[in-house]
């Protein structure tokens, strides 16, 4: 609040069972294929939706693979196996992967697919959070921060201030650099993907987000509402990361450090709207330790 002049309340969406906001539309996926009679899902995953996957399917008793890129955190591989997901290595990044999830869906009747990001049962759990933020606030003019991989979250924050008509606030999707997908889409006003990922930020790390984030966007802008991006760098990121963790001694991947990085960085602070106070989801990632919080920071630096 102090770095930024306007109150600040941070969604630690960082403590869901699994680590991230993706067990809000997880839990919604899930228990809808099990009312459907599904056994067992393969998902493709960066990491973080893997593990809301499985801490969610495999409560509900169902059988889980996990599909993910050779990117992924060896500590993150180590989670999934642990918690009893079958577990594949394949492809340079998650859309390789995805493929391969894909492929083995289509091969085997049984099996239901699970998208980490792009599936309207998941955007409405993740809407939930804008419920959550309205009431606790009380506080309708609120400016919501929120990191974009694929746009499942961005997805779900859109469809919250929609249901919830007296919202008057303003949204900013979150990128960095390397990964702005939705950014370089939001600019030309149209869908572009990506030639590669070149970011820390790995969990953001699709070539190019749902088109439903861009409808959902321009008909929030359309509307009257205020709709804004908010690019950093990595090193933005990452130091952003190291200050939320000095600030609250909790440790988010740099996925969530560039919604972070709004109200770390002077930069991207003066390009904010200035709607109400800001909420920062922070969506935390369990790709994180302090070493490689260290290692992020030394390899990009401010």
């Amino acid at each position: 609040t102090e770095k930024c002049s306007r109150p600040v309340y941070l969604k630690l969406d960082l403590l869901q069972a699994s680590g991230s906001f993706k067990d809000r539309g997880m839990t919604k996926l899930c228990t809808t294929l099990v009312d459907q009679g599904v056994t067992k899902v393969i998902s493709s995953s960066g990491g973080n939706a893997g593990l809301a996957a499985s801490t969610v399917a495999l409560q509900l008793g169902m059988e889980v693979q996990v599909v993910v890129p050779e990117t992924t955190k060896p500590l993150v591989i180590a989670k999934l196996e642990k918690m009893g997901a079958k577990v594949t290595v394949h492809g340079v990044n998650w859309n390789a992967a995805d493929e391969l999830a894909r492929k083995r869906v289509d091969e085997d009747p049984a099996a239901s697919y699970i998208s980490p990001y792009d599936n309207p049962l998941l955007w409405t759990g993740h809407s939930t959070v804008v419920d959550e933020i309205l009431e606790d606030l009380s506080d309708s003019s609120c400016t919501i921060v929120a990191s974009v991989g694929g746009g499942g979250l961005l997805c779900g924050v859109l469809e919250g201030v929609a249901r919830n008509e007296a919202y008057s606030g303003a949204v900013v999707a979150a990128e960095t650099e390397g990964a702005a997908s939705f950014g370089k889409s939001w600019e030309k006003g149209q869908l572009i993907r990506l030639d590669c990922i070149d970011s820390i930020a790995t969990s953001l790390g699709a070539l190019e987000v749902t088109p439903v984030t861009l409808e959902r966007a321009k008909a929030y802008e359309e509307k009257g509402g205020t709709f804004a991006t908010a690019i950093c760098t990595d090193a933005e990121a990452a130091d952003a990361c190291w200050q939320f963790a000095s600030d609250h001694r909790m440790l988010v991947e740099p996925a969530c450090g560039a919604a972070l990085a709004v109200a770390y960085s002077p930069r991207l602070l003066e390009k904010l709207p200035t709607v109400g106070p800001l909420v920062i989801e922070v969506c935390g990632g369990s790709g994180v330790t302090v070493e490689l919080l260290k290692q992020w920071r030394e390899q990009h630096p401010l």
